[in-house]
């Protein structure tokens, strides 16, 4: 596990090019959804009243497939973004190594049904 603040120091700590891949994708990650949600937050809630936030409205709008492409991106990435802190932690804590596989495993589960329920929640409208 990398716990650098810059990259520099992360590439002397990563034991592999992947955890220096992850330890960069969370600092992109991080940064794109901050925008990505307080745009949604701000399409969702400020731009319009709330006499007119009614599910017809929300219906209409995922009407257009870039609105869909939107959710699904903040969906996409918010999954592998906690999905990988959730990693961290569970590295952190569980010592045993049986233990940490299968707790991992789980953790991969529920995240791959939480992204295909949310895909498919979205999609079918």
């Amino acid at each position: 596990m990398v716990r650098a603040r810059t990259l520099m120091d992360a590439r002397q700590q990563a034991h592999s090019n992947a955890e220096l891949n992850w330890w960069i994708f969370m600092r992109i990650s991080g940064l794109i959804l901050m925008f990505l949600v307080l745009g949604h937050v701000y399409m969702t809630f400020v731009q319009v009243s709330e006499s007119d936030a009614t599910f017809d409205a929300v219906v209409s709008k995922l009407g257009n497939p870039a609105w869909k492409l939107y959710d699904w991106l903040i969906l996409g990435l918010a999954l592998l973004h906690g999905g990988n802190g959730a990693r961290y932690v569970i590295d952190d804590y569980v010592r045993s190594r049986p233990n940490r596989a299968w707790t991992r495993n789980v953790l991969f589960t529920v995240l791959a049904l939480l992204f295909v329920f949310g895909t498919v929640g979205l999609f079918a409208i």
